[in-house]
């Protein structure tokens, strides 16, 4: 039987890492078009840390509980629910609620577990592939032959981003802070990875490029890089903005994307609608399970934390020092079959 009551992790407030630990509360009930999970993991993101500071409300409707990404078993059917199946193991794009034994998603952000993935690194995949794809992709329109240029390639979307352009075939550079995930990156397919913090990656850009520049780059630094950005791209160059770690007010001048012929992108995630998540879910099972499933990508994975730990692995991706994506465990295995075939709305 699902329980009545799950644990969950809240936020106490507004404030640094010790502000989460662990409450009991009601188990969600989905909706029309949503399903229960009952979680195995979830992952953790920069937006996480971003709401528990109180820098970042959730949207309109979303649950208050941390948590975007989860990989668990269908525990219950909603109203009007096709294509999923009860105990069925997938991976869920959420809006909020992963911190927590149990979850609501919209059905059409499930996605069916990659077969040979376990379900402890499949949590490492929602956030990021969902990122990563839709601009990439779809914004940046990314083909085989072309440079991209990935910031922040030893992150999670970074990890992710570097593997989905090389098996599109793209020539890929990238920046990171050591030299430790300079070379994790190379790893991982990029062609080279520029320590910023000890070079100027938009001169060595040059260099590698010999003057011509990159077709796309992906950036979630802001601030000053912006200029920088701009200075790598080639004619026709897309930029694809995706965060902002440093400033989001810089004066630029503007002249070089008339004379370069540049694109300028800026997109979020989580505030898009559960129809346009739902096209991206699509467009990943079609043509990028394949290569999950192929080996060609897979998550990276640093550290696994139980949920009771949460405050840790906040602490320890506020410190920058991890390679990939941070996990939180909250069940080791899916318990027994559960009884209910559909719930109301």
């Amino acid at each position: 039987m699902i329980p009545g009551e799950m644990t969950y992790v809240e936020a106490k407030g507004a404030g640094g890492p010790e502000v989460l630990a662990l409450a009991k509360g009601p188990v969600p009930r989905p909706g029309a078009g949503e399903v229960l999970i009952e979680v195995a993991a979830a992952g953790v993101n920069r937006p996480d840390l971003a709401q528990r500071s109180g820098r970042y409300a959730p949207p309109p409707g979303a649950s208050p509980i941390l948590g975007l990404e989860v990989s668990g078993r269908v525990a219950a059917l909603g109203e009007r629910v096709r294509g999923l199946k009860l105990n069925a193991e997938v991976i869920a794009l959420l809006s909020g609620g992963g911190y927590a034994e149990f979850c609501v998603a919209p059905a059409p952000q499930c996605l069916p577990l990659p077969r040979g993935l376990p379900l402890m690194e499949a949590a490492a995949l929602p956030e990021a592939l969902f990122t990563a794809w839709t601009n990439l992709c779809e914004r940046g329109r990314l083909k085989g032959g072309e440079k991209a240029l990935i910031h922040g390639g030893s992150s999670g979307i970074g990890t992710m981003a570097i593997q989905l352009a090389r098996a599109l075939g793209a020539r890929v550079f990238t920046t990171a802070g050591s030299d430790e995930k300079c070379e994790a990156c190379k790893n991982l397919g990029a062609e080279a990875a520029i320590n910023y913090k000890t070079s100027d990656f938009a001169e060595t850009l040059r260099e590698l490029t010999q003057g011509k520049g990159v077709d796309v780059i992906l950036d979630m630094v802001g601030g000053d890089y912006l200029r920088k950005n701009v200075d790598s791209l080639a004619t026709d160059g897309r930029l694809l903005q995706i965060a902002f770690q440093r400033d989001s007010e810089v004066l630029f001048n503007f002249l070089p994307l008339l004379t370069k012929r540049l694109t300028l992108s800026g997109s979020t995630l989580r505030s898009r609608s559960v129809a346009e998540k739902g096209e991206i879910a699509r467009a990943l099972k079609h043509k990028v399970w394949p290569l999950i499933e192929a080996g060609r990508i897979k998550p990276v994975v640093y550290k696994v934390f139980p949920l009771s730990e949460a405050a840790a692995a906040h602490r320890l991706m506020e410190a920058g020092e991890h390679i990939g994506k941070i996990v939180l465990s909250v069940k080791s295995a899916p318990a027994a079959p559960l009884p209910e075939e559909r719930l109301g709305a």
